[in-house]
């Protein structure tokens, strides 16, 4: 361990998981590194739970409070989650035992902006930090952290916690420093500019400043991150990203996008990643990024040349590709920038440098208006994430996914979502299987004719017609923007009662 702690006050704080968890009391607020699956606490999460699971059996309470940069990993959120032990929870998960806490009532849930949670923190509007437990690379001489796959909230965490806890995970390739770029902007009133004018520009460190004093604990582990691998390619996903191909292709044309397009991010999941996957054999070269995670198809595109630097804040890799990124961390440092993710989320940057923006949806309705965080409007599935920041802040904001779901029982365009987390203002772009909705300069009705007609599935596009034609005819509805609110969430409540939404 010697080359991962270099400094000499802090090898003396090195215990076992257990004896660093005793310093996690109860009703604790504790802020844990990392963002989807990457860079994340591997064994603490689990000696909390012990502990937690000890005290539930001897008839004691106790809960804490878990702050993350984005989703983690069974390892911290389903442990802690099974538990009981999960009071409060945000800004964003994805594990399904969290989930169920959150949606049967025993964990409270705050689903908010990326870019604001870390900012949010460190302004005190949560109360303290108790704790920070974050995973790094190295220590280096100064006490500074070199983090590992990811930044996240990690900066705003160290900065506000009262006491430290390191995980220094040997897996974690020591080729990863010199891959981080730690710049913050502080706090109101005193927030600064971001000076990043380019994808690939470096304007602070590679390491988190810290007060070793305030270090209680360092443990060393060996383990992987947990990502799986993503699901190969179906005929779905391969036409929504031919539909996207084609339309950049045409704002190439028109006049309105360079030939290498502008800074691209593209949300988590299958179907994003499908999206990066296409740009490999499609016409555009010297691509960039601007996004928040680094995915496999983005890996491809800067090992084939068709991308030249990709900025985020984390990892979302396959196990696969993991293996691949810390076999050769060094040589993709020089391509990669990790930031915190006040920063690779700030909307200022993503509006200054143009940034197109590709996120996934739940449901879409006919005037353009996105759930992308509930099912049937009451039941969390993981957050809004950033996808608001880069929706809001976006050149181009395009939203994707499959017309159905459930085996076609749930159509993903609707007469109206039945929660609102992107709204008919932010969201420009719908793309599924079936076709491409361009809604920028449309009023709501032409918008519902052209989301119906080019992306509806044809199992639901007759009714969703008929539903916004009798809405306009009834005389009871305003015509700027039609509903028949006796059936406006009815395709809903059929669901809920009989599950399908076809008639």
């Amino acid at each position: 361990m010697s080359e991962r702690i270099a400094h000499q006050g802090l090898r003396g704080k090195v215990m076992s998981a257990d004896e660093a968890s005793g310093f996690v009391k109860p009703g604790d607020q504790i802020g844990f590194s990392g963002f989807t699956g990457a860079g994340y606490p591997k064994v603490l999460p689990g000696a909390i739970a012990k502990r937690i699971t000890e005290a539930t059996d001897r008839g004691e309470e106790f809960r804490i409070n878990v702050l993350t940069g984005a989703s983690t990993a069974p390892e911290l959120d389903a442990v802690l989650a099974e538990t009981g032990g999960v009071n409060w929870r945000m800004p964003y998960q994805g594990d399904a035992s969290m989930r169920r806490a959150i949606n049967d009532g025993t964990s409270y849930y705050s689903d908010i902006h990326l870019s604001h949670s870390g900012q949010m923190t460190s302004q005190g509007f949560f109360g303290d930090v108790d704790v920070a437990i974050v995973e790094a690379v190295r220590i280096r001489e100064d006490g500074s952290i070199v983090p590992s796959s990811s930044v996240g909230n990690s900066v705003n965490f160290l900065d506000a916690a009262k006491r430290i806890i390191i995980e220094i995970n040997e897996w974690q390739s020591l080729g990863l420093e010199g891959m981080h770029d730690i710049w913050m902007p502080g706090i109101a009133p005193n927030r600064s500019i971001v000076p990043i004018e380019n994808s690939g520009d470096r304007i602070g460190s590679g390491s988190i400043a810290i007060d070793p004093d305030k270090v209680v604990a360092i443990v060393n582990t060996n383990a992987p991150d947990r990502n799986s691998e993503f699901k190969p390619l179906d005929d779905d996903s391969k036409m929504i990203a031919g539909h996207l191909i084609d339309f950049l292709g045409n704002e190439v044309t028109q006049g309105r996008l360079p030939e290498n397009l502008l800074p691209l991010q593209s949300g988590v999941g299958n179907i994003a990643n499908a999206v990066l996957a296409g740009l490999l054999d499609s016409p555009f070269e010297n691509l960039t990024s601007y996004t928040e995670v680094i995915q496999d198809g983005m890996v491809d595109l800067l090992d084939n040349g068709t991308m030249s630097v990709a900025s985020a804040t984390s990892f979302a890799l396959s196990p696969t590709a993991a293996e691949r990124m810390n076999d050769k961390a060094e040589d993709y440092a020089k391509k990669i920038i990790l930031r915190p993710q006040e920063v690779s989320n700030a909307g200022e940057v993503i509006r200054r440098l143009g940034v197109i923006s590709c996120n996934g949806l739940i449901e879409a309705d006919i005037y353009g208006n996105v759930n992308s965080t509930h099912i049937m409007g009451t039941k969390m599935m993981n957050g809004i994430g950033g996808s608001g920041d880069f929706t809001r802040n976006a050149y181009i904001s395009t939203f994707v996914s499959p017309s159905t779901a459930k085996g076609g029982d749930i159509s993903a365009i609707v007469p109206m979502v039945s929660h609102v987390d992107h709204h008919e203002h932010d969201a420009m772009v719908i793309i599924t299987e079936q076709g491409l909705a361009d809604l920028r300069g449309l009023a709501p009705r032409q918008r519902s004719r052209v989301v119906i007609e080019n992306c509806a599935h044809p199992d639901y596009k007759a009714a969703l017609l008929e539903y916004v034609e009798r809405a306009e005819s009834s005389g009871q509805s305003g015509m700027h923007t039609p509903h028949d609110l006796r059936e406006a969430l009815g395709w809903h409540q059929r669901f809920v009662e009989t599950g399908t939404m076809k008639a």
